[in-house]
């Protein structure tokens, strides 16, 4: 029987944790439409034929957005192996379990996309089981050129204990390994697992009958901007208006208050309408957990 994922959506439906637009998803969504990026959005090796002959400065924005900071680092867990087989796709014809595609990029602190960066997957499988003995949903791949992977694998099973959850470790070439997990929004456990954090959240959708999760990391990888902003813009809404919070922010949020869907609170002068249960935490303001928090 296939995994159920909680709080599933409709094929049209984009899910409401979709994250604020920003430098990233502008220039994921240029390099997978394969076009040149805005002057003011680049920075990326992979796009430099995109510079005029005659040598111009590319503009760079250091903000990347809500994810601005290297991605959370969480426990490796008991089920760690190594020296897993190098491959995109843990399943085949006759895996068991609701198909699932993870997707992302991997950036730099100055949001380039890094070439070349090593991801390491494992999770359980459809019963919620580890294979410790072989490499059963365990598998490795590298980024490709513009900084890009891809898993094909299936939803995990629960397990006694955790919400549900996929295993990663990344690394820069030459850089430090970073070993974190990913999340499904909408997952009741979300609210009860220690672990878990809401800034792994994956960004889900359906495309027919596989699931599709979006990723991107940051990891703690110095880069080279060309130019630097001294304000700090976040834009939530591509037809809205652009939010700049400067000084400390003041509202009706409070860390360790309890909030439940719908819930309104205030942070920096912004409304936001609260998307999933949880306790606030310090770090999980809503213009940094979108998955939580919706402006509105």
């Amino acid at each position: 029987m296939d995994t159920p994922m909680d709080g599933d959506r409709s094929t049209t439906e984009e899910s409401s944790e979709t994250r604020n637009i920003s430098r990233r998803p502008v220039l994921r969504a240029a390099l997978v439409a394969g076009v040149a990026v805005p002057a003011a959005l680049m920075g990326v090796p992979a796009l430099a034929r995109t510079v005029p002959s005659t040598g111009g400065t590319l503009e760079l924005t250091p903000e990347c957005d809500d994810g601005d900071d290297p991605t959370p680092a969480q426990t490796e867990g008991p089920y760690f192996k190594p020296n897993s087989p190098r491959r995109s796709s843990l399943v085949d014809a006759g895996t068991v379990g609701t198909r699932l595609t993870v997707t992302g990029y991997v950036f730099g602190l100055a949001c380039q996309p890094i070439a070349n960066a090593l991801l390491d997957f494992w999770q359980a499988d459809n019963n919620g089981v580890y294979d410790n003995t072989g490499f059963k949903f365990r598998g490795h791949q590298f980024t490709d050129a513009q900084g890009k992977f891809t898993l094909s694998t299936i939803v995990p099973g629960l397990y006694p204990g955790r919400t549900r959850h996929i295993h990663v470790k990344v690394q820069a070439p030459g850089g430090r390994i970073l070993t974190t997990q990913l999340y499904f929004p909408n997952e009741p456990r979300n609210n009860t697992d220690t672990i878990y954090d809401p800034r792994l959240l994956m960004t889900m959708s359906n495309s027919g009958t596989t699931r599709v999760g979006e990723y991107d990391f940051v990891l703690n990888v110095r880069q080279t901007p060309t130019s630097t902003s001294s304000s700090t813009t976040r834009p939530t809404d591509p037809t809205g208006p652009t939010t700049t919070t400067t000084g400390v922010p003041g509202g009706t949020w409070a860390a360790g208050a309890q909030y439940s869907p719908g819930t309104a609170v205030t942070y920096g002068g912004v409304s936001y309408v609260c998307q999933q249960a949880h306790t606030a935490q310090p770090g999980w303001e809503p213009p940094n957990v979108p998955a939580l928090w919706r402006v509105g």
